[in-house]
């Protein structure tokens, strides 16, 4: 990745129109590498998120010598080696920024025959594994961390592995993953139970690669010793980065437009509802299915927010699009209330406090708390804010231009590159006064 650092400069002002196509989605772009590699036969991979997270799961599995054609134009084919082809690295996975790539990949070589070691820049150094380590543990793996839980992580290999019956103490896709990653190698049948439901994209294309996940509830259980074969998959446009769009539309007056074939997948559209809540005009089209995902375009248009105590519920399905959802509540009437999600402070950054830090510098009402946030809306102003090397913080802040009073200095912004490769001409393209400082 460029250590370059970069801002975004954004006039105030502006409305969006037309029709777009956000990237791909990272989380089904992550996995649809993994489980290709370790398929038998051949997958084509079309739609493929070309951003730095989805690209350092690619080069990992390149290190442990699968062939890997492209990405061209979204276009990849991954040449499977099966579950035991898999081949030890010559140095250490770096993963820069990449907490899915880690934890998922965690499950995944736990059960291989060699050693390996896994790290990261320095965002992803400070975040907790130990919530996929100990669980892995339980199964027979061994993998050493820091002292404090954090990367480097060290997996030994030669390790058998057997399934276990668990309940999740959070609401994790990326940990619910690796223990059905995990599972696919281990003795008996690996149950892992959710207390809220999070993303499914692993048991969807588990199932596409023609590998059984039976679903009961909130427990998803699937038996070691099985194969999966190589598939088709279009990746479908990414609702986390539609998310700035859907926000920015639904706040800049006069905006009318249309995000062609994003996932819709029920785990992933809390976004939607809590904007729906909040008053929102957003219209699914084109409902579909594309490989086991639906898919739909959506169309919003502008329409005067309200403030909402957020549901529980919908926490976990929104978790990665709270940033620019703090945005819509800083432009909303009256109270936004956000509780139950402390998740928020262990991702790239802290969040919460990024974001109120953010938004307090643009003389908005917020006020932190442990697990969320209460903010007020009102008059946005001008400023410079930083983004702590944090793609979400930075685009949703640039998203709060279109209410501002004056400029807005969006500081460190290299990292929107994770996941949203070309947003600033995209954003420009419709109607975002949007450009890049260097």
């Amino acid at each position: 990745m460029s250590t370059t650092v970069k801002r975004f400069l954004l006039e105030p002002g502006g409305c969006l129109r037309g029709r777009i196509r956000v990237p791909g989605d990272k989380s089904i772009s992550h996995r649809s590498i993994m489980l290709g590699s370790i398929a038998e036969g051949c997958t084509e991979v079309s739609g493929f998120l070309e951003g730095e997270d989805a690209l350092a799961t690619l080069r990992a599995f390149r290190d442990m010598g699968v062939v890997i054609d492209g990405p061209e134009r979204g276009r990849v084919t991954v040449h499977g080696v099966g579950l035991h082809g898999l081949k030890a690295p010559l140095d250490v996975l770096n993963l820069g920024n990449s907490g899915t790539s880690m934890r998922l990949m965690s499950g995944l070589l736990a059960a291989q025959s060699f050693d390996v070691t896994m790290c990261g820049d320095s965002s992803l150094s400070k975040r907790p594994m130990r919530r996929v380590t100990e669980p892995l543990a339980q199964m027979g793996a061994l993998i050493d961390t820091s002292a404090d839980g954090t990367p480097p992580l060290k997996i030994h290999g030669g390790r058998a592995l057997v399934g276990i019956e668990y309940t999740m103490p959070v609401a994790s896709a990326q940990l619910k993953s690796a223990l059905l990653l995990a599972g696919l190698y281990a003795a008996g049948t690996t149950s892992i139970t959710e207390p809220a439901l999070t993303r499914d994209h692993t048991e969807r294309m588990l199932r596409g690669f023609g590998y059984a996940v039976t679903t009961d509830g909130s427990t998803a259980s699937l038996k070691g010793g099985g194969t999966l074969k190589g598939c088709a998959i279009d990746v479908p446009a990414d609702i986390s980065s539609a998310a700035f769009f859907l926000v920015a539309a639904s706040i800049a007056e006069g905006s009318d437009l249309l995000l062609e074939h994003v996932g819709v997948n029920p785990s992933r559209t809390g976004v939607i509802d809590i904007l729906r809540m909040m008053g929102a005009d957003i219209v699914l089209l084109n409902e579909r299915d594309v490989g086991g995902e639906p898919v739909a375009d959506i169309r919003v248009r502008s329409a005067p927010l309200k403030g909402v105590e957020i549901p529980g519920e919908a926490v976990p399905r929104a978790i990665d699009e709270f940033p620019v959802l703090f945005v819509a509540a800083a432009c909303a009437e009256g109270q936004t209330v956000l509780t139950g999600a402390a998740e928020l402070r262990v991702k790239e950054s802290d969040r919460i406090q990024a974001m109120a830090d953010g938004l307090i510098a643009l003389g908005v009402d917020a006020q932190p708390t442990e697990d969320g946030m209460v903010i007020r809306g009102g008059a946005l102003g001008g400023g410079t804010v930083e983004s702590h090397d944090d793609h979400r913080i930075a685009m949703a802040f640039a998203v709060a231009a279109l209410r501002a009073d004056s400029a807005i200095t969006v500081r460190d912004c290299a990292n929107v590159n994770t996941s949203f490769p070309g947003f600033v001409a995209l954003a420009r393209e419709c109607g975002l006064r949007i450009s890049d400082g260097g």
